[in-house]
Parts: C-alpha cells; structure tokens; sequence
C-alpha cells in the first residue's frame, strides 16, 4: 500500500506562484512513476505532468514555459512548481502514483487527496 498527501494550494491573484508538494509513503518501491492531475469543476480529470524518478519528466505543452516537476527521491516527495498563475488553472490537483509511466489516470492505482488552486483575476 502506497499512501500520498498533498499540500500547498491555496488562493492567489493571477501572476502569482504556488508551490505543490506530494509526500509518499509506504510501499514506495512499488509506484516508479507519479504523476499531477489537475480536475476543474465540470470537467474530468487530465494529467498535466509525469515523472519517472530520475530517468525522465513530462509536463503538458501548454504549461511547460510557467510550470515545472521535480522530484526529490530522499523525502519521497513530489513538487510541482506553478509560476505565472492564470484563473484558468483554478482545478483541484491531484498526485497519482503507479506503474507506468502515462497520461491515462485509469493506469494510476494510488491517488492523494487533492489539494485546490483558486487563481482570481
């Protein structure tokens, strides 16, 4: 069993920054890949970014020049920095741990809470 929390969201004016973190634990061993999901009202739930520990990131093209993934494997932690928040990147984020290595939330078996980013314009 894999347990994840998340933290770090919160309400800010547009242009400003937030910083989410994922802490693991548990079986760690058994989820190579973790991933951020991001879910607005009414709309499902989209990945919007991957990591595979040290061997490779992916972040979705219409936010990779404002926002980053990383992860520090010590802490078993996952970050996603947003910088240069817009409203429209009011959702509620999740982290998501599993197997592969994908944007498909189905191949995901371990999932946090969320944690919601309100941006106001």
């Amino acid at each position: 069993q894999v347990q994840l929390v998340e933290s770090g969201g919160g309400s800010v004016q547009a242009g400003g920054s937030l910083r989410l973190s994922c802490v693991a634990s548990g079986d760690i061993k058994s989820i190579p890949s973790m991933a951020w999901f991001r879910q607005a009202p009414g709309k499902e739930r989209k990945g919007v970014a991957l990591s595979n520990g040290d061997r490779a990131t992916s972040i979705v093209d219409s936010v990779k020049d404002r926002f980053t993934i990383s992860k520090d494997s010590a802490k078993n932690t996952l970050y996603r920095q947003m910088n240069s928040l817009k409203p429209d990147s009011t959702a509620m984020y999740y982290c998501a741990a599993g197997l592969r290595f994908s944007w498909c939330s189905a191949t995901y078996t371990y999932w946090g809470q969320g944690t919601q980013v309100t941006v106001s314009s």
